[in-house]
């Protein structure tokens, strides 16, 4: 069972798509929100979550004092359940998380918000240069301090940050889990 760790909705259960997403562990998440905290990267920040899935990832933001959450799905299954979770967390008193219902590219092409902190967890299929294309679209629409995190498996390629103009920071790896961390370079 996929919960919120800390903040507004601490301890609230989401509901996860039945098929065809791939949740963050808990170990994981509870080790990216930790550094994510100890950074002071999350409070007031604006949040934009890539493959949202569920959207676990951008509703912790929210309950833990993000500013604004955009959460990107493609799936439609997926994008309701997404939904309701960011329903859920807004009643415990956080940020409304909008859902947007379109692939992570479309997403960036007409959006203009910069933001302060992004989640990119693609399908572990995606190929590299789909990965890269969304992250060139991304690097226009960061703030100065942005932080970029891409979650994919161990057995993955790093992002090319450099064509996208952005700057490996971090990488952490977690059993198959790889995190990588960016930032306009």
């Amino acid at each position: 069972m996929t919960r919120i760790i800390a903040g507004a909705a601490r301890g609230l259960p989401l509901d996860v798509p039945g098929s065809g997403t791939r949740p963050t562990s808990d170990r994981v998440r509870e080790s990216l929100f930790g550094a994510l905290d100890s950074a002071d990267a999350i409070d007031g920040a604006r949040v934009l979550d890539l493959f949202a899935g569920s959207g676990a990832l951008g509703l912790e933001c929210a309950s833990r004092g993000a500013a604004s959450v955009d959460l990107v799905e493609k799936a439609g299954m997926a994008a309701k359940v997404a939904t309701r979770n960011a329903a859920k967390v807004a009643q415990s008193g956080a940020v409304l998380a909008r859902v947007h219902t379109v692939a992570a590219a479309t997403y960036l092409k007409s959006a203009h918000t910069p933001w302060d902190l992004v989640f990119l967890d693609p399908p572990y299929d995606i190929s590299d240069a789909e990965l890269n294309a969304v992250l060139v679209l991304l690097a226009a629409r960061l703030s100065e301090d942005a932080t970029v995190i891409v979650e994919r498996a161990k057995r993955s390629p790093a992002p090319d940050w450099h064509a996208a103009g952005l700057a490996a920071i971090r990488e952490k790896t977690y059993g198959d889990t790889t995190l990588w961390w960016g930032q306009p370079a």
